[in-house]
């Protein structure tokens, strides 16, 4: 199949959903065009393997996304602040989960000691200093994907570092216990790995050591089609009600 058959395959597929949505649910649509509530802000890569909608079993209207390369956070990247801010400060967001993955191009591309070439390689300078700042430890794993795996996981660490020195996300989560977590997306085997990084535990619950509240009691319900995903002290889990 050609590109532009694969468009017009594209384009049709989206005809063929669109229908679909309006006959299972004739007010899907309408009421997307009200306006949106997101509880989860999505910070991920631009890889077309980790769609996060689709991987979280959510439905449009769910998440508020931001994704580049190698999801990389820069305090300067102006793109980035202005989709926190907006997601923080307008949106209300309770959950900003930031998103690594295994197999990423960008953490081999930042391992290897060759130019990618063009704006790739200034792209990446955060996470080489990343590798640079581990590279003890990165030099003593001698699996090509298990050392890029843990590339990975440092650049969802230094990630949420600059998350939580951002000034609208500190006023966030001493006044409304804003909740930020750090994950990895195994695409081998489709599941996330919550790595604990942020201001929760592996079960999502709030760090009594951030300002704000400690989150008890506190359940949160993000609704999909097929299911719904729910926040909680225990954890996060799809159950449908």
């Amino acid at each position: 199949m050609g590109s532009q058959d694969k468009f017009q395959y594209a384009l049709k597929s989206n005809d063929a959903w669109a229908n679909y949505k309006g006959h299972q649910n004739p007010t899907f649509f309408p009421n997307l065009a009200k306006g949106q509530s997101p509880s989860i802000l999505w910070l991920g890569c631009s890889d077309s393997r980790v769609p996060e909608t689709t991987l979280l079993g959510l439905q449009p209207g769910d998440i508020f996304t931001h994704r580049n390369i190698a999801n990389i956070l820069s305090p300067t990247d102006l793109n980035f602040l202005s989709v926190l801010e907006y997601a923080v400060l307008h949106l209300k967001v309770s959950h900003i989960v930031l998103c690594g993955h295994t197999s990423c191009g960008g953490c081999a591309g930042a391992l290897s000691n060759g130019r990618i070439g063009g704006v790739l390689d200034a792209w990446l300078t955060p996470l080489k200093a990343v590798r640079m700042a581990n590279d003890k430890e990165l030099a003593e794993i001698k699996d090509d994907s298990k050392r890029t795996r843990r590339l990975a996981e440092l650049n969802v660490e230094r990630g949420v570092e600059v998350l939580m020195s951002n000034y609208v996300v500190e006023e966030a989560i001493k006044e409304r216990g804003l909740k930020v977590h750090g994950v990895l997306y195994d695409i081998a085997c489709g599941k996330i790995n919550d790595l604990g990084y942020g201001n929760c535990d592996t079960n999502g619950k709030l760090s009594k050591k951030i300002g704000g509240t400690d989150g008890a009691g506190e359940e949160e319900i993000v609704k999909g089609n097929h299911g719904m995903l729910v926040f909680q002290d225990d954890g996060a889990s799809m159950t449908v009600r």
